[in-house]
């Protein structure tokens, strides 16, 4: 029963991982200066992406998967 139960707070852990990666991630020059518009003189990307990418929500991806794995194994016991 205790191993539904590690299932289930990692694969809580890891969606909640994931959802607060682009919240965390922010803006790259902070605050704009009313002096500059958007995508004049920056390395900024015009539309900021809040896209699904690998390199950062791995972790949560890993705790999905191994809360899954767990939860399959408690449910066949």
């Amino acid at each position: 029963m205790s191993i539904i139960w590690l299932g289930a707070l990692l694969v809580l852990g890891g969606v909640l991982f994931m959802a607060t990666q682009p919240i965390w991630r922010g803006r790259l020059s902070g605050r704009r200066s009313r002096s500059t518009t958007a995508g004049v003189n920056t390395l900024e990307p015009r539309k900021p992406g809040a896209g699904f990418g690998l390199e950062t929500n791995w972790p949560g991806i890993a705790m999905v998967a191994v809360g899954g794995i767990l939860l399959l194994a408690g449910a066949a016991l």
